[in-house]
């Protein structure tokens, strides 16, 4: 299972990322949050760009915007391996899949808890990962929704069932009592500020895996 890092809740972003630098996690997750689509904490790009020149790690960028055309192109440049967005930020979902694959970028689709699996079902034969949300987007520290469980059966169900080369990834309350509800479920996880709160991130990413 690959460890994805969030740093929003490192109170230094710089000194966050070059610590997680020095830890074996897999990507460095990078939240954006327009504040109108989700409301919550959000740096600004102009900083978020800055992460290349911190860090060697890939990252794998959530957007959190319906400003898609916008913020595609700009997180294009940066050293990633996926970009997700979300299904319920656009009718246009195919169009924004294409546009993420022509940067020869992985393309994730996110779904809000409230979101029912069916809506990224039409789409799953044209994306990379799926990113389940298990909190609410916008802000880090939040407890893990139980029912999310359910969704992630779901989804691997349906996966396995289509033979779909396909990551499950869930994002939000993930520390060393919640991964034990997933792991069986997903091929990925998030996790923030169990990891970057602590003083040894190492050691809680190794908890994770």
């Amino acid at each position: 299972m690959k460890i994805s890092t969030s740093f929003l809740s490192c109170k230094n972003l710089e000194k966050g990322i070059k610590e997680l630098n020095f830890t074996d996690t897999d990507y460095i997750h990078v939240d954006f949050i327009d504040g109108k689509f989700v409301v919550g904490k959000t740096i600004p790009f102009r900083k978020l760009k800055k992460i290349p020149k911190l860090s060697s790690k890939r990252l794998d960028v959530h957007l959190m915007t319906d400003k898609l055309d916008k913020y595609i192109k700009k997180f294009s440049i940066l050293n990633c391996e996926y970009i997700t967005f979300h299904v319920e930020a656009t009718k246009q979902v195919e169009k924004y899949i294409s546009m993420i694959h022509s940067y020869g970028i992985k393309c994730g689709l996110a779904i809000n808890p409230s979101t029912s699996i069916e809506e990224v079902i039409p789409y799953l034969d044209m994306v990379d990962l799926v990113l389940v949300m298990s909190v609410v987007p916008g802000y880090g520290g939040q407890s893990f929704i139980e029912e999310t469980t359910n969704k992630l059966l779901e989804l691997k169900k349906y996966i396995q069932k289509e033979k779909l080369d396909i990551i499950i990834n869930v994002d939000g309350g993930i520390n060393n009592e919640t991964i034990g509800k997933v792991k069986d479920y997903v091929d990925m996880v998030v996790s923030g500020s169990y990891i970057t709160n602590s003083s040894n991130y190492q050691e809680k990413i190794d908890t994770l895996r």
